[in-house]
């Protein structure tokens, strides 16, 4: 089972799954789907469900109030800047496949720790430090499950640690009663406690997040790691529901007939928030927070299982 999956479940018994970024991942790639990895992207982009609500510790650039922008057409992207002229050709009748209809495609990708404004702490399982709320936060690697840090390298959540999910108040909340107590902004410890009780952090500039910090809380059992939790490739690898479309299955998406590689994906990952006919592309990160990435609703894609 893959680092993303074994999230996943861990974070559906724990009640921890949403999704940030353009997706609603985390993730892939999907933990941190908070699964996720696939991604995980609204992950999100996260491969995971709908985008973070807005409460949410915001990344150094803030996050718009408008919601990801969908697209119900085709007009792939193209990653590499440069349209090929020769493409991988599109499924022919030779090949034992299936087209399904109605997808949603979204994106997701590894959290970027430059994005953060944290004060650089200690991170249980890694020699050096990283910005807490990259660690901790809803919009983090405690949710995306894997990100980019401040050296370039991959980074992933190795073990989530005891207990849920906290609003920016400081009260549990979690997904099961659809995040009756709040939206979720924090894991249940990593972080201080202000005057009211509510969640705040230091800053990397100086001061805190929300007030001074009076009583520090631990967050038992979690521990990082560095590289990737999967060897996934950007925009090759996607997140998919496992009983829709099996792992390994080769997967052809019109929408991106002209990314660089034909529109053809590997089924590598999954997603909390990834179910149905949904797929999430893991792709490079936006240039800033703010972007969502991009949403293609009511799309044909074609499907190759794998060979037993």
């Amino acid at each position: 089972m893959s680092m993303r999956a074994r999230l996943t479940a861990a974070l559906a018994a724990a009640g921890l799954i949403v999704m940030i970024g353009g997706s609603a991942c985390v993730g892939a790639a999907s933990a941190a789907s908070a699964g996720g990895v696939t991604g995980v992207t609204a992950v999100t982009g996260a491969s995971g469900g709908a985008a973070l609500p807005p409460t949410a510790p915001t990344p150094t650039t803030p996050a718009p109030s408008s919601a990801p922008p969908t697209t119900s057409g085709g007009g792939g992207l193209v990653p590499t800047g440069t349209t090929p002229t020769k493409l991988p050709p599109a499924p022919s009748r030779k090949l034992h496949g299936r087209w399904l209809r109605d997808t949603l495609i979204t994106q997701y990708w590894p959290a970027p720790e430059a994005w953060f404004t944290g004060k650089l702490v200690a991170a249980p399982g890694l020699t050096g430090e990283h910005r807490i709320d990259w660690l901790y936060s809803a919009t983090g690697i405690s949710m995306q499950g894997e990100g980019i840090g401040l050296d370039g390298q991959m980074y992933h959540i190795n073990a989530l640690g005891t207990g849920g999910w906290l609003t920016v108040g400081g009260v549990a909340t979690s997904p099961f009663d659809g995040w009756a107590g709040g939206a979720p902004y924090w894991r249940a410890g990593g972080f201080w406690r202000n005057k009211k009780g509510g969640v705040t952090f230091p800053l990397q500039a100086g001061g805190w997040s929300a007030g001074s910090g009076r009583r520090y809380v631990p967050l038992a059992g979690v521990s990082f790691a560095p590289g990737a939790s999967l060897p996934l490739a950007l925009w090759r690898s996607i997140a998919v529901d496992p009983s829709v479309i099996p792992l390994g299955s080769e997967v052809y998406v019109p929408a991106y007939r002209k990314d660089g590689y034909g529109g053809w994906f590997v089924a590598q990952d999954t997603g909390g928030a990834i179910n149905g006919h949904h797929i999430d592309v893991y792709r490079s990160p936006p240039a800033s927070a703010s972007d969502f990435g991009q949403t293609f609703t009511d799309q044909r894609i074609y499907v190759i299982k794998p060979r037993k």
